[in-house]
């Protein structure tokens, strides 16, 4: 339950006030810290996710986040661990049974996330005490984000962006033409497997915000919407980091102010900012064929 509900939050529309309510909150701070550490982590993966056209693989790694949390919950221990080991264990079994074409890939991450999760909602039906716990796991919850997720989540994001950092030219590469980049050496088929390993990483950070079913949005738009804007890999990389952070902070506001789902705010900020990218492109495209199409006529005019 928001606690908007209780009617005691009220936007007051004077934003210092606002978040100065906002942030006398304990978990509200730590909602707001680890969202801004999601945000980056997420746009970061995501961006590599759009351009390696892995959208449907990042799709079953976020998608087996809820039974990796319901089976943590089942056992007894903290969900953390739950999102954490399932998701890099699939992400180890795509990496693992990969290299028979996009057709028996496709196949093989369908399968795989069937299965999963049908076992995620056995977990749930064994679980009788996972009351609200369901939709806590599937969209995503602000509350009761503690101190130590946070540091958490700092220490797999700062690793996640490390390994990304160091492996970032012979990744691109890899990416944008791989049968080029094996031709020069570059090590194609570990660089494939090693993101997939941080893909699983960055998905069970941003399932713990955005919840299983929604993680898929903030990891791929931003960084969709960012290639839709430029194509310029460092600009479209800064502009992914920017837009998700800032859909991932309005999307937490909102959610403070109203009983709504935390991932649903998220998704829609950052589906409207795609909206708006593409409305940007197509009346680029327009005013450019008018500004070439003009002097031709007056050629013909004349």
């Amino acid at each position: 339950m928001m606690l908007a509900e209780s009617g005691a939050p009220a936007w007051s529309w004077n934003l210092l006030t606002d978040f100065q309510e906002m942030w006398s909150y304990p978990f509200m701070v730590n909602a707001f810290r680890a969202g801004a550490i999601v945000a980056v982590v997420a746009a970061v993966v995501g961006w590599f996710v759009v351009l390696r056209r892995q959208t449907f693989a990042a799709h079953t790694v976020s998608a087996v986040a809820f039974p990796g949390a319901a089976g943590a919950l089942l056992l007894g221990v903290s969900a953390v661990y739950g999102y954490f080991t399932l998701c890099v264990a699939a992400a180890l079994v795509i990496a693992a049974l990969r290299g028979g074409g996009d057709h028996e890939e496709s196949a093989l991450t369908g399968t795989v996330q069937a299965f999963l999760l049908a076992s995620g909602f056995l977990f749930t039906a064994l679980y009788r005490g996972l009351l609200e716990g369901p939709q806590t796991i599937l969209f995503g919850t602000f509350l009761g984000i503690t101190s130590s997720q946070v540091t958490v989540l700092t220490v797999v994001g700062a690793v996640v962006l490390a390994a990304l950092a160091l492996l970032g030219r012979p990744l691109l590469f890899a990416s944008v033409d791989p049968k080029v980049a094996a031709g020069r050496g570059v090590p194609v088929r570990a660089l494939s497997v090693v993101f997939l390993v941080l893909l699983g990483a960055a998905t069970a950070e941003t399932s713990q915000i955005t919840g299983t079913l929604l993680v898929f949005a903030l990891m791929v738009i931003p960084a969709a919407t960012a290639q839709v804007l430029t194509p310029r890999p460092a600009l479209s990389l800064a502009l992914a980091v920017l837009l998700a952070f800032a859909a991932t902070w309005l999307g937490l506001t909102a959610a403070y102010y109203s009983p709504y789902p935390l991932g649903f705010f998220v998704t829609t900020i950052a589906f409207a900012g795609y909206l708006l990218a593409l409305g940007w492109r197509s009346l680029r495209e327009v005013l450019s064929r008018r500004a070439v199409a003009t002097p031709a006529a007056r050629e013909v005019t004349a």
